[in-house]
């Protein structure tokens, strides 16, 4: 459905009392959040604009809006500018503008923290690895993602340190979320910084929750170890990058290692791989934490008949373990379905 469609269907629940539809509207975004669906939270805004006083409105304009347009709105007038390759220091004010007042609007304070968890898994998962002391107020919108991009910008116009402070921030936003991360790591690779690298690294996989983002963890891992020149640990990450998910950028690594040192490369058998990873402190796989989440999850909503959700636990679950007795219950739900995970 469209935001226009969810929005009639809802005005029609509404009852005329303010209090009433505020808190029905509250649960709402909530029930819209968690299901990381933007149409409905868009909806769901316009409505509460509508039906608040105008007290109320205006601080809403004051927190919610950029020159009369709403933050996800700017937020989506930016990607299209990346992605046309046009106005790029109009999309970098537009940003920092973005940034500006999503910090000043939604800050920590002593005892309150707003976070953009996209889902249920990443609610359990934050809570479970973080365990917050502080009230936890949701945003409105996914501030970790909005944010990030005026760090890719700053990156890409190599205002490194600038970069890294936003980034920061949008991980204070969402631990769980690996995109800032990789953007973070990204910097640490421009600047050479082994020890950083490693840092951001094992933060990532403590909440990497896919095949791919376990990959791109070992991946830049790799890329570090060429610049080492220690080309020997650069094969062994690369090849357990593959493992978990392959990607053609990966082998063309591997095939430019081959041309620096002029020999023929041989996947590293999993002793040499597992005496790699020890050597850089990095642990092989999944977080054992991730794992149970997803499991715990899958688990209960199987219990509550909540087949929906439980298909999405089961399937992080599979992707991160290729257990195939796990494989066999998803594959009883969607028997036409074959369910992605890592290739060894």
């Amino acid at each position: 459905m469209t935001a226009n469609e969810i929005k009639k269907s809802i005005r029609k629940q509404l009852s005329g009392d303010f209090e009433k539809d505020k808190q029905f509207l509250s649960d709402k975004s909530e029930e819209y959040m968690k299901e990381n669906n933007e149409e409905g939270i868009s909806a769901v805004i316009d409505l509460l604009s509508e039906i608040m006083p105008e007290e109320y409105q205006k601080s809403i304009m004051r927190i919610m809006y950029i020159n009369g347009k709403r933050l996800d709105k700017v937020y989506a007038d930016i990607l299209d500018m990346l992605k046309n390759k046009q106005n790029l220091e109009k999309a970098l004010r537009l940003a920092e503008e973005l940034y500006s007042k999503i910090t000043e609007g939604f800050p920590e304070s002593d005892t309150t923290k707003f976070v953009s968890l996209r889902n249920t898994f990443e609610d359990n998962l934050y809570q479970i690895v973080f365990k917050p002391e502080k009230t936890l107020n949701r945003t409105p919108f996914d501030f970790a993602r909005m944010i990030s991009v005026y760090g890719y910008i700053l990156v890409e116009y190599r205002e490194l340190e600038k970069a890294e402070e936003v980034l920061k921030k949008a991980i204070e936003y969402n631990p769980v979320d690996c995109g800032p991360k990789f953007e973070l790591a990204e910097i640490y690779k421009l600047q050479k910084d082994k020890d950083k690298i490693i840092e951001i690294t094992k933060d990532t996989l403590r909440v990497a929750s896919s095949p791919a983002s376990i990959a791109r963890c070992y991946t830049n891992l790799g890329y570090m170890c060429v610049d080492l020149k220690e080309y020997d640990d650069a094969v062994a990450f690369y090849y357990a990058s593959i493992l978990f998910y392959p990607h053609s950028a990966v082998k063309a690594e591997l095939q430019n290692i081959a041309m620096i040192t002029g020999e023929r490369l041989v996947p590293p058998d999993d002793k040499t791989v597992q005496k790699t990873f020890e050597k850089y402190g990095i642990t092989y796989g999944a977080d054992k934490t991730v794992i149970e989440v997803s499991a715990l999850l899958s688990q209960k909503s199987l219990m509550d008949n909540n087949i929906k959700d439980a298909l999405i636990y089961l399937k992080i679950l599979y992707g991160l373990t290729n257990d195939p007795q796990i494989k066999d219950i998803i594959l009883k739900y969607e028997p036409d379905k074959e369910p992605e995970s890592k290739t060894e």
